[in-house]
């Protein structure tokens, strides 16, 4: 036990926090991350939780470059434990009070039971959450002030930003299950990369469909000399690196097929979308339906288990993502 988190008499209102204030923070997560095994699905919800704390940190426009790299550093050292996690709360709600999300501060507020969570996980597991940690947040405090309206620098920098913000996760996720599944450890060895695309290639989702917001407030994260059309070209090569990591998971091992499968398809789904506009002024526009993402997480419980009908659907589902990538090939 972490001797800068107090320690609870009540873990079951621990986790019954968690559950809640992952399904107020994000609606995918809190729809892939139940079909995981419940022994890790745990550990990929807390996990998910901190790398929330440092996005929140990261979207917080009204905090300047420096303050943010200040509050990312304080909260990986209450992660590993060199401060008490008080005063990473303290500084860091004070310094959002005007921050619009009650969620997100919530959150940030309970940040002692989270840590008091992840401090009951195998060592071994713990060991992966605070690399992933301590990747995400010295990356993210490498790229605060390089925050442009022009975009980043080229495609190494776009894609060194994809590793440290979602890669670097899909790194963690490959090290959960593999301690989890000896199979999947087996299959995995010598085709780590995957995982990294895997990661990369929803980040990339989320950059193309966030990017009218991120304009708006005068910033961009995509590399200044690209195309949307190239970018998508990218995007496609990572889903299809994403397709293979995911064909690596044991047929035994259904929930965390499921739960890579969907997370998958919402983004294979979104990115078609994008690639069918020249442009588009609001994320809204390229959103995927309630009724779209429910007909998805039924399909996932039928296709999860057969690799053919999985390609199938990626075949089917990238129709124009491949025009794309066979005409600027």
């Amino acid at each position: 036990m972490n001797s800068a988190i107090h320690p609870t008499e009540n873990p079951n209102r621990d986790l019954a926090y968690q559950k809640t204030i992952l399904g107020s923070v994000s609606r995918t997560f809190a729809l892939t991350i139940p079909l995981l095994p419940p022994a890790i699905e745990v550990v990929v919800g807390n996990t998910y939780l901190l790398c929330r704390i440092v996005d929140t940190i990261e979207d917080a426009a009204e905090l300047s470059p420096i303050e943010k790299q200040g509050l990312s550093k304080l909260f990986l050292k209450a992660v590993l434990g060199a401060i008490p996690v008080e005063d990473f709360v303290t500084p860091c709600l004070d310094a959002l009070k005007g921050y619009s999300n009650i969620d997100e501060l919530d959150l940030i507020a309970h940040t002692p039971t989270i840590l008091r969570i992840l401090h009951t996980f195998p060592d071994k597991d713990q060991v992966a959450i605070s690399r992933c940690v301590s990747i995400m947040s010295d990356g993210m405090s490498h790229f605060h002030d390089r925050q442009t309206q022009k975009g980043l620098r080229d495609l190494a920098e776009f894609e060194e930003y994809c590793y440290v913000v979602a890669g670097v996760v899909g790194e963690l996720l490959t090290s959960i299950f593999s301690n989890y599944s000896p199979g999947f450890a087996k299959r995995i060895e010598g085709h780590e990369h995957l995982a990294i695309a895997f990661g990369q290639a929803l980040q990339m989702t989320n950059i193309l469909k966030d990017s009218p917001e991120d304009r708006e407030r005068g910033v961009s994260w995509k590399p200044a000399d690209m195309t949307q059309a190239e970018l998508l070209q990218i995007a496609y090569e990572k889903l299809q690196d994403s397709m293979s990591y995911i064909l690596l998971i044991p047929e035994n091992e259904m929930g965390i097929r499921r739960f890579c499968f969907l997370a998958f398809g919402l983004a294979v789904m979104t990115l078609e979308k994008i690639a069918t506009r020249k442009e588009f002024s609001n994320k809204s526009e390229v959103k995927l339906s309630r009724n779209a993402v429910w007909i998805f997480y039924t399909f996932t419980k039928l296709a999860a288990s057969n690799a053919l009908l999985m390609k199938s659907f990626f075949y089917v589902a990238s129709k124009q993502l491949r025009k794309l990538s066979v005409k600027n090939s």
